[in-house]
C-alpha cells in the first residue's frame, strides 16, 4: 500500500504541478478577459463565451470520453503485440485523427446553428451575429484540443505524464499575451467601449484568433516529448481486420454519451444565458457561470484528474490481466485520496464563496451600469457554492468511469448518463421558469449536483457487480472523518467570515488576502483534525514525505 502510493504520489505531484501552473494562469486570463470585456453587463462577455463554449465543452467531453476511453486501454493491450501494437497505434490515431477532422470541419460549417442552440432566444440580432464571429474562430479549436488530447494519452499510455498535463500552460500564456494586446490596442471594458455593436473584424480577430492559436500550440509541443520516447506516428489507412472492432464498439457508446451529454448542456446553457436582472437586482450572467464553472473545475482538476490519469493505466493493465484484487485497491486508494481534498474543498469555497467570486470577476464591472463589485460577487457567490456542493460525488463518478473504460465498457457509462442528464435538464429547466433571475443559475448549480450524486450512487453500485465488492466501509469510514474534520473547519472559518467587515472583500486585493488567509487556516484546522483522526491516507502521506527527507 505505501510503495503504491509513493508511486503514484511521484508521478500526481507531477501530474498536480502542471495543472496547478496551467490553472492560476486560466484564472489569469479569466480575470484578464473580464477585464477586458467585463461579466455582467453589455452582452459581449456572453456572445464570446457561448463561442468559446462550444470546442471546450465538446473538447471535455471527448477527454473524459471517446479519446479517454479508447486509447490507453488499446495501447496497452495492442503492446502485446508482436511489433509491440505499432501498426495497429497507427491505424486507430489515423481513424481517429480523420473522424476529428471530419466533426470541426462541420461544426465550424454549423456556426450559426450552434450559437443559436447555446445561446437564447432573447438575444438581439446584433449579438447573435457576434457570438457567431466569435464562433468561426473558435470552432476549429475542437480538432486540436483532439489531438492534444490524442498524443497526450499515447504519452500516458508510456507512464509518461507530464507533459499531458503541463502543455496547457503554454496555451494559456499565449491566450494571456492574447488578451494583453487586445487591451492594449483597444482598451478595457469598464466604460462600455466594447459593447455589442463596437465590433469589428481586427479586435474579433485579436481575441478569439489569441485563444485558438494557444490551443494550436497546445497540441503541437507535445509531438517533442513523442520523439523522445521513440514514439513514430506514420499515417496508416485500412481499418478492417486489424483489430479495431472493439475500439470501435466503445467509441460508438461513448459518441453516444456525448451527444447525450450536449444536449443536456444545450438545455443548461440556454436556460443560463437567459438568467437576466429582474426589479433592479443583480443576476449572475452566462459569463459568470462559466466563471463557476472554473472554480468547480479546479480542485476536480488539481486531484481528481491527475490520479484518474497516473491510475488509468496501472486500472487498464489490471483488467487486462484479469487481476481484480489491484483493480480494487487502485481505486479504493484514489476515491479516498480524492475525497480527502474534495471534501476540504467543498467546505471552503461554500464557506468563502463571495469573496471567491470577487477574486474569479476580477472586480470587474461596467462603469455607469450601477452594479457594484460585491453586488456582482454576490450574485456569483451562491452559483459557486451550489456547483461545489456536487464536487466529491463528480470526481467520484470520473474516477468510477475511469475502471469502467479500463475494461473497455462505455456500454454502461452511457446508461448511467442518460437518467443523469434527463434528471438534471428537469432541474435546470424547472429553474429557468419557477426562480426568481438573480436564482436561475444557483438553481442549475443545485440541479447538477443532484445529478452527480445519482451518477456516482449508480456507477458504484453496478460496479460493485463486476467486481464483487468495492469496499464501501472503508470508504464510508474515511469519508465521514474528512467530513467531520470539514464541518469543524468551515465553522472556524464561518466564524472569521462574521466578523469580517465587509469593506475588506469589497475590492479585489481584499478579497484576495480573505481567500488566501481564510483557505490558509481552514486547511491548518482541517488537516490537524484528520490527524487526529488518524486519517490513513494523510498519515501514510505524512510517512512518505519523510522517508524522502531522511533520504
Amino acid at each position: 500500500m505505501a510503495a503504491r502510493l509513493s508511486s503514484l504520489a511521484r508521478s500526481s505531484a507531477v501530474m498536480t504541478a502542471g495543472t496547478l501552473t496551467s490553472r492560476l494562469l486560466g484564472f489569469a486570463k479569466a480575470i484578464l478577459l473580464a477585464t477586458a470585456i467585463g461579466v455582467t453587463v453589455g452582452g459581449t462577455a456572453d456572445a464570446f463565451d457561448v463561442a468559446n463554449k462550444v470546442p471546450n465543452n465538446l473538447y471535455m467531453l471527448l477527454a473524459g470520453g471517446i479519446l479517454n476511453a479508447v486509447l490507453v486501454p488499446q495501447i496497452i493491450r495492442a503492446a502485446k503485440r508482436p511489433d509491440g501494437g505499432q501498426d495497429f497505434v497507427n491505424r486507430l490515431l489515423t481513424l481517429a485523427i480523420m473522424v476529428l477532422a471530419g466533426v470541426s470541419v462541420l461544426a465550424t460549417l454549423a456556426a450559426p446553428l450552434l450559437v443559436r442552440l447555446y445561446s437564447s432566444t432573447e438575444w438581439s440580432d446584433d449579438k447573435q451575429a457576434l457570438a457567431i464571429a466569435f464562433a468561426y474562430w473558435c470552432l476549429p479549436q475542437v480538432f486540436f484540443y483532439g489531438l492534444y488530447t490524442m498524443l497526450g494519452q499515447v504519452l500516458n499510455a508510456h507512464s509518461n505524464f507530464g507533459p499531458y498535463m503541463w502543455a496547457p500552460v503554454l496555451n494559456n500564456v499565449i491566450a494571456i499575451a492574447g488578451l494583453g494586446v487586445f487591451i492594449f490596442l483597444f482598451g478595457t471594458g469598464r466604460a462600455g467601449e466594447h459593447a455589442v455593436g463596437t465590433w469589428d473584424a481586427t479586435k474579433i480577430t485579436v481575441l478569439a484568433g489569441s485563444a485558438t492559436l494557444g490551443v494550436v500550440c497546445q497540441a503541437f509541443i507535445l509531438l517533442w516529448p513523442l520523439k523522445r520516447i521513440g514514439f513514430s506516428f506514420r499515417p496508416t489507412f485500412g481499418f478492417r481486420g486489424v483489430g479495431l472492432g472493439t475500439a470501435g464498439n466503445i467509441a460508438t457508446w461513448t459518441f453516444g454519451a456525448v451527444l447525450v451529454g450536449q444536449l443536456g448542456f444545450i438545455v443548461t446553457s440556454r436556460v443560463a444565458a437567459s438568467a437576466s436582472s429582474s426589479s433592479g437586482e443583480v443576476s449572475a450572467s452566462l459569463a459568470a457561470y462559466t466563471l463557476s464553472y472554473l472554480v468547480f473545475m479546479l480542485p476536480h482538476s488539481l486531484v481528481a484528474v491527475s490520479l484518474a490519469t497516473a491510475l488509468f493505466t496501472s486500472l487498464s493493465t489490471y483488467a487486462a490481466e484479469k487481476d481484480t484484487a489491484s483493480v480494487r485497491a487502485a481505486l479504493g486508494l484514489g476515491l479516498r485520496l480524492v475525497g480527502l481534498v474534495n471534501v476540504f474543498a467543498t467546505a471552503t469555497l461554500i464557506t468563502l464563496s463571495t469573496p471567491a467570486a470577487m477574486v474569479i470577476s476580477g472586480g470587474s464591472v461596467a462603469e455607469g451600469s450601477g452594479i457594484g463589485a460585491l453586488d456582482q460577487a454576490r450574485a456569483i457567490g451562491p452559483v459557486i457554492a451550489t456547483m461545489v456542493a456536487g464536487l466529491i460525488p463528480f470526481s467520484a463518478n470520473y474516477l468510477l468511469q475511469r475502471v469502467y473504460y479500463a475494461y473497455e465498457d462505455a456500454k454502461t457509462p452511457f446508461w448511467v448518463q442518460v437518467p443523469q442528464i434527463v434528471l438534471t435538464a428537469i432541474g435546470v429547466v424547472a429553474s429557468g421558469l419557477l426562480l426568481p433571475g438573480q436564482w436561475i443559475l444557483a438553481g442549475i448549480g443545485v440541479s447538477m449536483s443532484i445529478g452527480y450524486v445519482f451518477a456516482a450512487l449508480v456507477s458504484a453500485t453496478l460496479l460493485r457487480r463486476k467486481l464483487k465488492r468495492l469496499g464501501a466501509k472503508d470508504l464510508i469510514v474515511s469519508h465521514l472523518k474528512f467530513g467531520i474534520a470539514a464541518l469543524i473547519a468551515s465553522a472556524v472559518g464561518a466564524a472569521g467570515m462574521r466578523y469580517l467587515d465587509e469593506d475588506l472583500y469589497s475590492s479585489w486585493t481584499g478579497s484576495f488576502l480573505v481567500c488566501a488567509v481564510g483557505a490558509s487556516v481552514m486547511l491548518a484546522v482541517y488537516l490537524g483534525v484528520c490527524y487526529l483522526l488518524r486519517v490513513r491516507e494523510l498519515h501514510q502521506t505524512i510517512q512518505t514525505v519523510r522517508t524522502k527527507l531522511a533520504t
